[in-house]
């Protein structure tokens, strides 16, 4: 995979985690609808956290929902799944920082920045998928209820977070493709150990080692040749 490729799967990475910070803290999850009202005096908009409510002149009061067990069980579990997704997303954009090939932190071998940069990867794309689920299902919320006739409660619509959190969450999983993708390439091997060849002993069979051998001279050959020198060729 080429370098721009991972860098551009980062940056996106970075991207969709930022918007999803702003999608989490965002006020306008869902706004109270105009539908059916012929006058109307104020204007509801909520996310996870709190609820707001305006007038025509403009002053809003904001208060928090004041008891957590209290809230709906979609409420509670878009909460844990936004948070996840930023944790996730937070782990996964300091895996990617530290496995790009750009980048020299740590002196890490090549195969293992590959490694770390896929499993950032799989954390981006882990947090784009709870990002969108807990978006999703709050917006299902929301429109079950609008086409419910016989909803007693306040209708709302969807909100602009909303939205911006889906775009987070697609962004989040493109990057998160990219960088998962290098792990399936060719060329992220280490290239000083693919140029090892693998060594293998040669066998040499007995009988050929022995007849390369020189063969030794017979006891008798050196004693006659030992005869032929006298004393004095040592002295």
């Amino acid at each position: 995979m080429s370098a721009a490729v991972e860098i551009f799967g980062f940056f996106v990475t970075a991207l969709g985690l930022l918007m999803l910070g702003v999608t989490l803290t965002h006020s306008s999850w869902r706004v109270s609808t105009v539908h059916g009202n012929v006058i109307t005096t104020n204007t509801i908009f909520e996310n996870l956290w709190y609820s707001c409510a305006t007038d025509s002149l403009g002053v809003y009061n904001c208060w928090e929902f004041p008891s957590m067990l209290a809230l709906s069980g979609y409420i509670q579990a878009c909460r844990a799944l936004m948070i996840s997704a930023i944790l996730l997303g937070f782990l996964g954009l300091f895996l990617g920082m530290v496995g790009l090939h750009c980048t020299n932190i740590g002196s890490l071998e090549l195969s293992r920045k590959t490694k770390l940069a896929a499993t950032a990867g799989a954390l981006h794309i882990l947090a784009g998928v709870c990002g969108m689920v807990a978006i999703s299902w709050y917006a299902f919320n929301i429109t079950r209820d609008f086409f419910d006739p016989l909803y007693p409660g306040t209708k709302y619509e969807l909100g602009p977070a909303l939205y911006l959190g889906w775009s987070a969450s697609l962004l989040a999983i493109l990057g998160g493709i990219c960088l998962f993708s290098n792990c399936c390439c060719s060329q992220d091997e280490d290239p000083i150990a693919s140029v090892r060849l693998p060594y293998k002993a040669s066998a040499m069979p007995a009988k050929s080692l022995t007849a390369r051998l020189p063969t030794a001279a017979s006891g008798d050959a050196g004693d006659s040749s030992f005869g032929k020198y006298g004393k004095k060729a040592y002295v």
